[in-house]
């Protein structure tokens, strides 16, 4: 039986990148993600279509060129080095880089409004409205904020002039049906309930989707009317289906519909509202997800030029690392929420998980085969079956993060194998064994499970940090690279061949050291593990609750309810109820964790969770304020 076509094929999209900005951590996590995605498909056999690429047209690319006396063109080609400079730093993988100046894309453009226009899905008319200029977009006179554009906050001018308009404004409903019968089309679920309360909050308006040439002739002409040339965001948003046209590798049947389309969450709405419903009047199918990750600050504070603090990944890359600042990014932060940025934090990473768990465990295994059995594999007197059991089963647990895009779940249990066999091999000691001649045997078989679970490791690693599995699968004596292997086949015990001739590995992370070091005769501060950084610390946002109402859950003895005032009223479900009643509850100021995902017990959602103490008898004691205190006060 032939495999449907979606379980051969794999297209993935970052956004095009504005050609005017440089590119900063945002556009990185973006595109890493992508790869990491990529890499990983790859290797489970999948024909993979990786699409990036910069958006190209638009006012501020004509202002900007005309200032430095170049043709839009001549800058675009100028600027976009600067991105494609980057990929190369970061080890991305893409199959196809489109630019919206590209030929091919901009007759699909013209073939699809022509489309539209035919289907009489697109009308003339005069508007009217507030223009920012920077934005490239009209608003109405209730969207200005102080008069400004809701979006920059910069000056808007009026502008009244002839335009042509897509008829978006009739799909609403459509849209509202779609999202809801498809939970997963928009993710995470945060996203998706944004776009459905913004369509079932307000009327959907038509889209303009045109600009006189007489104030913007930069950009793709329409089809139908000379004098008009394609508003920037309907030109963007086609390349996703452009690029199937002209830059897909050759495949069976067709590239489009995407399986993932990854963005920031600043342009969730474009994504969600104007290219589903530009798709639902092509009458083409909808990409399988939209993911719509969070932002990146900087030590608590939003990046910004006047502030000297926005992250050049390629400078951070070259200081740590490729694989350091990818391994940062998708294991400290749960891909979809917002993260902060600290070199303090990354260097952290660097030394606890990649140089001490990670690094150490290749560099000592290597070093002792050398050692043991002049650099051969040796042959294990029996199969270490927990082991085995551990590294096979990691293999459909990363399956079903990655595919719902939970980058950092997938490294947690591949971690579990880092931290299994680092104490298995000090459980063991090889160094001890190696001593007694009688214990040959159980040496073997130790350093062939160590070995093969490096295997594995370089396996289940490569998508995330792909220069150092690579060295390191080279180290263990492959011949071919660890990108061609095929997961499917590779993740099955013994695949190391006893005799094989591992090579010496310098170390994969160096350690960095702090640049501070205690004053000689400073006593040292007790090492503790699970440490956890002022900048984790600062992420928890604790804050004053008054108890309104509280019930128990039904069904359950612990459980109990509680409307909370934190400056705004949340629902909090806490497992309180063996130490009090829901009445003496009520008029309490407690403490509580305001920023957490939502999490639903026994079906009741939870807003948030109190601080409480359990002492020896099992029983939690509420953290109270000593005195009273407003609501929504912030704890430090």
């Amino acid at each position: 039986m032939e495999k449907k076509e979606e379980e051969i094929k794999f297209f993935v999209t970052t956004p095009i990148y504005y050609v005017n900005d440089q590119p900063h951590i945002g556009h990185a996590y973006t595109t890493v993600a992508a790869d990491i995605l990529s890499r990983y498909n790859r290797m489970k056999g999948k024909k993979v279509f990786f699409l990036t690429g910069t958006d190209e047209h638009g006012q501020k690319v004509q202002s900007a060129a005309a200032q430095k006396n170049r043709s839009p063109k001549e800058h675009a080609d100028l600027m976009v080095e600067n991105y494609k400079a980057l990929w190369r730093k970061l080890n991305i993988s893409y199959n196809a880089f489109i630019r919206t100046t590209d030929e091919q894309h901009k007759k699909v453009v013209q073939e699809i409004l022509q489309k539209l226009w035919e289907k009489k899905e697109i009308e003339k008319r005069t508007y009217s409205g507030w223009y920012c200029t920077p934005d490239e977009r009209f608003w109405t006179g209730k969207d200005l904020v102080e008069g400004k554009c809701p979006d920059c906050g910069r000056p808007v001018e009026h502008i009244e002039e002839e335009n042509y308009f897509f008829l978006m404004s009739k799909y609403r409903q459509r849209l509202i049906h779609y999202i809801e019968e498809n939970p997963t089309y928009i993710l995470p679920e945060t996203r998706r309930n944004e776009v459905l309360g913004f369509l079932k909050s307000q009327p959907l308006g038509d889209l303009c989707i045109s600009r006189p040439k007489k104030r913007l002739s930069w950009g793709i002409p329409l089809p139908f009317d000379e004098d008009f040339v394609t508003y920037v965001w309907f030109d963007a948003l086609v390349n996703y289906y452009s690029a199937t046209r002209y830059l897909a590798p050759a495949l069976n049947g067709q590239w489009w519909p995407a399986d993932h389309h990854l963005i920031g969450k600043d342009i969730l709405t474009t994504h969600a509202v104007y290219w589903s419903t530009m798709l639902m009047a092509l009458d083409m199918p909808l990409p399988r997800n939209m993911f719509a990750h969070g932002w990146w600050t900087v030590e608590g504070r939003k990046m910004s030029k006047s502030l000297g603090n926005v992250v050049n990944p390629g400078e951070v890359a070259e200081k740590y690392s490729t694989d350091a600042l990818r391994y940062f990014l998708f294991r400290e932060v749960s891909f979809g929420l917002d993260g902060d940025f600290s070199e303090t934090a990354l260097i952290n990473r660097i030394n606890t998980d990649l140089a001490n768990d990670f690094g150490n465990l290749a560099s000592r295994t290597l070093k002792m085969l050398q050692k043991y059995f002049d650099s051969e594999v040796p042959e294990p007197e029996e199969t270490e079956k927990e082991m085995q059991a551990l590294a096979e089963a990691i293999a459909e647990k990363v399956e079903t993060h990655l595919r719902y895009l939970q980058f950092q779940k997938a490294l947690e249990e591949i971690w579990k194998l880092v931290s299994y066999v680092n104490k298995y091999i000090d459980t063991n000691a090889p160094w001890a064994l190696a001593k007694d001649p009688d214990r040959k045997g159980r040496l073997k078989t130790v350093l062939y499970s160590v070995s093969e679970s490096l295997r594995f490791l370089s396996l289940y690693l490569h998508p995330f940090i792909p220069e150092a599995t690579e060295k390191l699968w080279q180290a263990l004596g492959f011949s071919y690279s660890v990108s061609e292997a095929n997961l499917k086949e590779e993740t099955k015990w013994g695949r190391l061949t006893p005799g094989t001739k591992v090579k010496s590995l310098k170390a994969l992370f160096p350690r960095i050291e702090p640049k501070q070091k205690p004053e000689k005769g400073e006593p040292k501060m007790e090492e503790k593990e699970n440490l956890i950084s002022i900048e984790e610390f600062a992420k928890v946002e604790l804050k004053t609750g008054k108890v309104l109402h509280a019930e128990k859950v039904k069904g359950s003895k612990k459980l109990i309810r509680l409307e909370v005032d934190t400056g705004e009223k949340r629902q909090i479900v806490a497992g309180i109820g063996d130490s009090y009643s829901p009445e003496e509850l009520i008029g309490k100021t407690i403490i509580v964790v305001t920023n957490l995902k939502p999490a639903k017990l026994m079906g009741v959602e939870s807003h948030g969770m109190l601080l409480a103490a359990t002492d020896s008898d099992g029983k939690p004691s509420i953290v109270t304020t000593e005195r009273d205190v407003r609501a929504g006060v912030r704890v430090k």
